[in-house]
């Protein structure tokens, strides 16, 4: 998940479109490129980025999450590559490349007069002001979290039927609506996640939610890399080949060679030995499965 600073959420308030189209590259562009370095992992990935604006309290808070399968193709194309680090790439260098990318886009729209500084961010019109605010965000961390794997496809199914299609509130956190005030639940993520709940008028309950209404035809769910769209049909259909396969390289002709035992792609984490697959599961019989195990 990426995040900017709430310094910058003003620029958010007349700029959506321009701040998260930004957003939406400065975050795919970090993730792709720290990933083809060979220090990190040497391969392309793909990434399912997804748009929110909203916090728990239903104030501004725009983060970017990113789906990403665990690994990458090779830069040859010719390997399935599996990420060395606990959280798939290193989350410190993922927030400094952010920080600097954003910023620059950033830099780049003002500098051409893009960007609109009026209502909260009317003193930001200052281009003094607005370099001072730059150098001060150049000076600190910016949040980029992270999470482990996921544990299956039913898993990730789960995650993204949350993520993809939210409002700013769901029905389950509204509790009344009584003397033109509304009543929700929510979250309190900066006290370790402690659930209250809160009480708005009704004008300022309805200020709140249409901070998240985006602008006519805005995409906020986007792919990159070899899920972008005009990639997705072939890539995909190239990584289930490396997964399904052990080969370590490509003939001339770009079709993998037959692999030796000892380079296959999954090791026993024991005694590190070649695996041999001797079954497959669909998402499906895995569900029944875990189904009639839980029974």
């Amino acid at each position: 998940m990426f995040t900017v600073p709430h310094e910058l959420h003003v620029l958010a308030l007349d700029n959506a479109r321009l701040f998260y189209d930004l957003l939406f590259t400065a975050s795919a562009q970090t993730l792709l490129e720290i990933a083809a370095d060979p220090k990190h992992l040497g391969a392309q990935i793909g990434v399912i980025s997804i748009l929110h604006t909203w916090g728990q309290n239903l104030l501004l808070h725009p983060h970017i999450h990113c789906a990403i399968p665990a690994g990458g193709l090779s830069l040859d194309h010719c390997r399935w590559i599996r990420p060395r680090c606990p959280f798939f790439l290193p989350v410190k260098i993922l927030s400094r490349v952010f920080r600097g990318k954003f910023l620059a886009g950033l830099k780049r729209l003002y500098r051409s007069k893009k960007l609109s500084c009026a209502g909260p961010a009317a003193a930001l019109a200052d281009s003094a002001q607005f370099s001072k605010l730059i150098r001060r965000l150049h000076r600190h961390d910016w949040v980029v979290y992270a999470k482990p794997a996921f544990g299956g496809p039913l898993q990730v199914l789960r995650y993204l039927g949350r993520y993809t299609h939210r409002v700013a509130i769901s029905n389950h956190r509204l509790l009344a609506f009584e003397q033109e005030r509304v009543s929700f639940r929510w979250k309190d993520y900066a006290h370790g996640g402690k659930q209250g709940q809160m009480t708005l008028v009704a004008s300022e309950f309805l200020r709140r939610f249409f901070l998240h209404v985006l602008p006519k035809g805005f995409v906020r769910i986007r792919h990159f890399g070899f899920l972008a769209n005009r990639l997705r049909v072939s890539r995909l259909a190239l990584c289930r080949q490396l997964l399904n396969s052990t080969s370590p390289g490509c003939a001339e002709t770009g079709i993998c060679q037959i692999p030796s035992e000892s380079s296959t792609l999954w090791h026993c984490p024991r005694c590190g030995a070649a695996m041999i697959v001797t079954q497959r599961f669909t998402a499906a019989e895995l569900s029944t499965c875990a189904y009639f195990d839980s029974s």
